[in-house]
């Protein structure tokens, strides 16, 4: 349909459906960073309060991240978009509070690393989910990074979707709480 109205041109297209196609491959790389993201939820699940933070796309992400980890672990997590750190949330930052921070090397690269450093100038803890490009340029500091597979900025979320489910899940695992029953939610919501 966009090609017949002159929205995009079969390049483009053709460039869309191959990442497309190439998304289940990278979603099972993804799920191979398991292991890794238990060892890190270990000490996450000694958390009291947990920030992540995502600029653009990865905004929505990062409320998705911390409303998962809070449903299911009990612990205290809020999203933020990095570009509102300074409007409150960095007095929130100190050695205890780790910030999930989700960065693919993208156009917004730059200024959420600018975002990330402003929280390790205040000794916050920083895991750093980003491909091998963006590790490669800001992971030093970080007290933890999970490397994912580089990806095209419109599939980005749902490539980083997949370690913030895990992140979330190995941290209720990590505090043995039932993942599969917690507290106070319903399976389906009534609206009337």
């Amino acid at each position: 349909a966009g090609v017949d109205r002159g929205r995009i041109d079969a390049a483009a297209l053709a460039g869309h459906l191959a990442g497309l196609q190439a998304l289940p491959g990278l979603m099972n790389a993804a799920l191979g960073l398991s292991d890794a993201v238990a060892r890190v939820a270990e000490e996450l699940a000694k958390a009291q309060d947990i920030l992540f933070l995502g600029r653009g796309a990865m905004f929505p992400l990062a409320l998705e991240g911390a409303l998962k980890l809070k449903e299911i672990s009990y612990i205290h997590a809020e999203g933020y978009a990095s570009g509102e750190l300074k409007h409150g949330p960095i007095a929130l930052i100190d050695a205890a509070v780790p910030v999930v921070v989700l960065a693919p090397k993208d156009a917004l690269f730059d200024k959420t690393v600018s975002n990330m450093q402003e929280v390790m100038a205040r000794h916050g803890k920083v895991l750093l989910l980003s491909d091998a490009a963006g590790v490669e340029e800001a992971g030093r500091g970080s007290w933890q990074v999970l490397t994912l597979p580089q990806v095209a900025p419109e599939w980005a979320p749902i490539l980083y979707a997949v370690p913030a489910q895990l992140l979330a899940y190995h941290t209720a695992i990590a505090k043995g709480t039932d993942v599969d029953q917690p507290r106070n939610l319903a399976k389906s919501v009534t609206v009337e």
